[in-house]
């Protein structure tokens, strides 16, 4: 795969209705910036003429208004700041995530260091197509993850020790999918329904309900836009570290095999993702 193309093809930047302005689009992954990268945003616009930041929908942000005469300076000076010029075009765009297990008690695993070593190793990287990655901790799709080119979703699977288990019904009234039901006192699972969100095992007050590690699902072929659908799931593996192993081969295949002008989801037969399955 090719690195970053030069600043005059690169995506960030975006001609706005009126053809002598333009918006300068930001690099964030998962939309975190420190107080001083926020205080330093605030003097880079000041220091541009700009009266506006816009907060977008996948966790970065735009400056909007710049003169493209300004944008030398305006870009040095952000790329100082910590928040270097983003991407839109045909390439890895901002990676999004969800608080995951730092903040957030439904989250099952940790998604801001995944979302920093995805962008380290891809944000920026030349495909024929627009490919994006999002993170979300759990199935509660916060992220959006499932409508991603490429999502990565957070799960726990649970597992009963029968020779435990009270048959108090707590985790049948946890479960939000009624994906368990008490039969003669017994857990019965349907395996179908659960969304392995593992909130049944928080949730348990004799910890009966236990799982074997959180799992990171990868789905691939989200799609947003005027016709949105979730992605295939593709497989699910132990480890951050393999997550971007399998994001790294996915997009591989996606530079080798697939076509501009194009959507990623309409091109999965290409891809042979299923060989990539296999491969696992």
């Amino acid at each position: 795969m090719n690195p970053r193309r030069n600043l005059d093809e690169a995506g960030g930047i975006i001609t706005q209705r009126d053809p002598t302005r333009c918006i300068v689009r930001l690099r964030t992954p998962a939309g975190l910036l420190t107080p001083e990268q926020l205080e330093g945003l605030g003097r880079c616009a000041r220091e541009a003429g700009l009266h506006s930041v816009h907060l977008t929908t996948r966790q970065t942000l735009e400056l909007p208004d710049v003169d493209p005469a300004s944008l030398g300076t305006l870009l040095a000076a952000l790329s100082e700041n910590g928040t270097p010029l983003g991407a839109e075009r045909n390439e890895v765009v901002n990676v999004v995530a969800c608080p995951g297990s730092a903040t957030c008690r439904l989250a099952n695993v940790e998604t801001y260091p995944l979302a920093k070593e995805l962008d380290r190793r891809f944000f920026g990287v030349e495909l024929p197509v627009k490919v994006r990655i999002g993170i979300s901790g759990c199935p509660n799709m916060c992220a959006g993850e499932r409508l991603c080119e490429i999502g990565i979703t957070g799960i726990r699977h649970p597992l009963r020790d029968a020779g435990r288990c009270t048959g108090c019904g707590t985790c049948a009234n946890t479960c939000r999918e009624g994906a368990i039901v008490m039969v003669n006192g017994r857990l019965s699972l349907d395996a179908d329904s659960c969304v392995e969100c593992g909130m049944c095992i928080d949730y348990c007050p004799f910890a009966v309900l236990t799982d074997d590690g959180p799992r990171y699902r990868i789905t691939v072929g989200g799609r947003r836009g005027r016709h949105p659908s979730l992605g295939q799931e593709l497989l699910t593996v132990k480890t951050p570290e393999e997550v971007v192993r399998v994001v790294g081969a996915i997009l591989d295949r996606v530079y080798r095999r697939a076509y501009a002008g194009r959507h990623f989801a309409d091109q999965l037969d290409l891809l042979a993702l299923d060989d990539l399955r296999a491969e696992q």
